[in-house]
């Protein structure tokens, strides 16, 4: 259940623009998110978030300037960050999401078993790109200290 505190004050109904996706979620107790709250939940910035929504990505509940994120706006965007940390570019993600935000639950990614296997071939030759950075990076930092040593003994 609900508390109170967990939805918005009734001021943020009183606005002339008669959003019904504010209603719904106010009859029904649902807890809406505003732009800081995602922000803070999820560990983005505000300009991520906008971003997304100019990019079609997520579309949250306006209310005037407002934004706020219902239930299924929240899973699209966890979905979105799943795909971003399988390594997918937004535009790919934009493809594999549902096209409708509330058509269905976004819950995972239209995924085909080629776009899956061509993600894994990317992934593991990014990885072993990034073994020869370290690696390199290392023997680096190696040579340094034993520089420091040699001048500090010396």
């Amino acid at each position: 259940m609900s508390r109170a505190s967990d939805r918005p004050s009734d001021k943020a109904f009183a606005g002339a623009d008669g959003s019904a996706g504010l209603r719904a979620a106010h009859e029904t107790g649902e807890r809406l998110y505003t732009i800081g709250d995602m922000a803070r939940a999820y560990k983005v910035t505000l300009r991520a978030l906008r971003f997304y929504e100019d990019r079609g990505l997520i579309k949250p509940i306006r209310h005037g300037v407002s934004r706020f994120y219902d239930a299924a706006a929240r899973s699209r965007f966890e979905t979105i960050l799943r795909g971003k940390q399988l390594g997918f570019t937004l535009t790919q993600i934009f493809a594999m999401l549902p096209k409708h935000e509330r058509s269905e639950p976004a819950g995972k990614l239209d995924l085909k078993e080629g776009q899956v296997l061509t993600q894994i071939a990317q992934l593991e030759r990014k990885r072993d790109e990034l073994d020869t950075a370290i690696a390199a990076l290392r023997e680096t930092h190696n040579r340094m200290a034993d520089d420091h040593r040699a001048a500090t003994a010396a």
